[in-house]
């Protein structure tokens, strides 16, 4: 009886350690999300500037041998601070990216030095909120969001501007329409998540954008986030609210320009008194 509560008692302790290290384990595909990608940190992004191609200071290998010599994105940000370089003019005639250059591209804003700060943001709204509550609070809880949000953020946006449309041939940066009637640049800008161009400048669906983000839900959902968050619902959910970011997004980039020029008239005559 002793020998079997003792195996029972070995049983149950080693079971205890097994939950204990799966509980404790860090986000580990987000680690190597990071490491990875870090081995291709392009230059930290140049202060704001017009939308359109800016030279390089330094060529790469790459853009050397295809003797490109321009980003083929923008300077600019959005309200003077979130990285915007994947927006350009609708009237401008730019070659299209080559499968490198739209992920140097894409790393170019997701390494920003701004990004360290806003994903700091959005993990403190979520420990506010106790989102995912299997990463628990204090100093490790946010630790563990910060990641997982720099995570979601990287993988979405990879899938949607780098890899998809390298697969699919298709040009991820956001062509500004910039004429019209407010509600037809609105509804411009929101039809961009469903369609786009081709690097052959064609209209297509936008593939990219749909089963990219997808993609990306579904690898950020079932490898990092808490056990009991591993479901198609949330799944679904978080694909959902990617795309619902993405449209809101584009709404601000299509009318960015507008308010920029406006604060910028302010700035060059201010009102006397």
């Amino acid at each position: 009886m002793t020998q079997l509560k003792a195996g029972l008692g070995g049983g149950t302790q080693r079971q205890t350690e097994m939950e204990v290290r799966r509980k404790s384990r860090f986000p580990w595909v987000t680690g190597a999300v990071i490491v990875s990608l870090l081995a291709a940190m392009p230059a930290l992004a140049q202060p704001h500037g017009p939308l359109t191609p800016q030279p390089l200071d330094k060529q790469t290998a790459d853009d050397k041998m295809e003797g490109n010599q321009q980003t083929l994105g923008s300077n600019d940000r959005l309200f003077y601070a979130l990285p915007n370089f994947q927006t350009v003019d609708t009237a401008a005639q730019l070659p299209p990216l080559t499968a490198g250059q739209k992920f140097r591209l894409q790393a170019r804003s997701q390494f920003d030095y701004f990004e360290i700060p806003w994903y700091g943001i959005l993990a403190g709204f979520s420990q506010a909120r106790n989102t995912s509550a299997g990463y628990g609070q204090g100093g490790a809880g946010y630790g563990k969001r910060y990641a997982s949000e720099w995570g979601d953020g990287a993988i979405e946006n990879f899938m949607v501007a780098a890899v998809f449309p390298s697969a699919l041939r298709q040009d991820p940066r956001y062509y500004v329409l910039g004429k019209g009637s407010f509600w037809h640049r609105a509804g411009y800008a929101i039809s961009r998540i469903v369609v786009t161009r081709s690097d052959s400048e064609r209209k297509e669906f936008n593939a990219s954008q749909i089963f990219g983000s997808a993609v990306a839900a579904s690898i950020s959902t079932y490898s990092y986030h808490p056990r009991d968050e591993r479901n198609l619902g949330n799944v679904a959910s978080v694909w959902g609210t990617q795309i619902g970011l993405d449209t809101f997004t584009q709404g601000v980039k299509e009318f960015w320009p507008d308010i920029h020029r406006r604060f910028s008239r302010k700035r060059q005559h201010p009102t006397t008194p």
